[in-house]
């Protein structure tokens, strides 16, 4: 299991070219990734994303590229021999007024637009496979950091999934009297109406029957333990789980609420509240899990 927070950073050398890649991801419904990189890497950009495709299923994604070339290939410095022939004229146009004429190389250098640096055209295959070298590392140091925060989310999933377990076999404990409660306070109270009448007990274990049928909730805490059992395998296995998860908390959802609704019994009702507090602090779990 593995949380969608996390951070990983990589720096890859090799033939005088350094690219350092920076990994940070949060949660977020998909995938959703974020690049900021040098305008001469933007050829890369498709393919970086698909990349990272194979690293990461969900969350939010920023991505830092920087890179370094150190060749000696790497740029090239130009001399604009015209204009520096019209600078030298109009140095000689100014010693005649008596001004020594004394620039220097090093002078005419600096001048504007004398000396132009371009750079050269990259081999984009060998940095395409240096950033590719530095996503495999980044991406493995941020899903070490994921996995580690998943395990510790996963551990209070289980016991929160535990502790609601533990709720519905109280309620289920509870429930076992309701019908035979529900029962005689019915009995007494027509009792009391009736008087010296005689009760239609036909009619009164109809009564009862129907009743049953109401407030039966078996069915609903055999799905909910069945829906703790699933959930409790599923976060057993690898990958993505986050979205089936997800659909599990709805599930346990509508059963708790469907048991609250049929319930008249007091203790059951304060159960029901505990297990529905449990439930939603599972959801807020979840939505950090990939």
């Amino acid at each position: 299991m593995n949380s969608m927070t996390g951070y990983g950073s990589a720096t890859v050398a090799f033939d005088g070219r350094e690219i350092t890649l920076e990994l940070k991801s949060v949660n977020h419904r998909f995938l959703d990734i974020n690049i900021r990189m040098p305008r001469v890497l933007m050829f890369a950009e498709e393919e970086l994303r698909k990349a990272i495709g194979n690293y990461i299923a969900r969350g939010h994604v920023e991505v830092n590229l920087t890179y370094r070339n150190t060749r000696e290939d790497s740029k090239i410095i130009t001399v604009d021999k015209a204009l520096v022939l019209q600078y030298a004229n109009a140095f000689n146009e100014i010693a005649e007024f008596g001004f020594e004429n004394n620039m220097r190389v090093c002078d005419v250098a600096r001048m504007p637009d004398v000396l132009t640096i371009t750079q050269c055209d990259d081999d984009n295959e060998a940095v395409l496979k240096l950033i590719l070298e530095a996503l495999d590392k980044a991406a493995q140091s941020l899903n070490n950091t994921r996995k580690i925060e998943g395990d510790k989310i996963g551990e209070d999933l289980k016991n929160k999934l535990h502790n609601i377990y533990k709720i519905s076999k109280d309620i289920e404990k509870l429930s076992e009297n309701n019908l035979s409660e529900y029962a005689l306070r019915l009995q007494k109270r027509l009792d009391d109406l009736l008087g010296d009448n005689k009760l239609d007990e036909q009619r009164l274990h109809q009564e009862i029957a129907i009743y049953a049928d109401k407030i039966a909730i078996d069915e609903e805490l055999v799905r909910l333990e069945t829906h703790i059992n699933n959930m409790l395998d599923y976060m057993s296995g690898t990958g993505e789980m986050g979205r089936k998860l997800d659909f599990f908390i709805q599930e346990l959802n509508r059963e708790i609420n469907t048991i609250g609704s049929k319930s008249v019994n007091a203790d059951i009702a304060k159960l029901v509240v505990t297990a529905k507090g449990e439930i939603e602090k599972l959801r807020e779990q979840i939505q950090n899990i990939e």
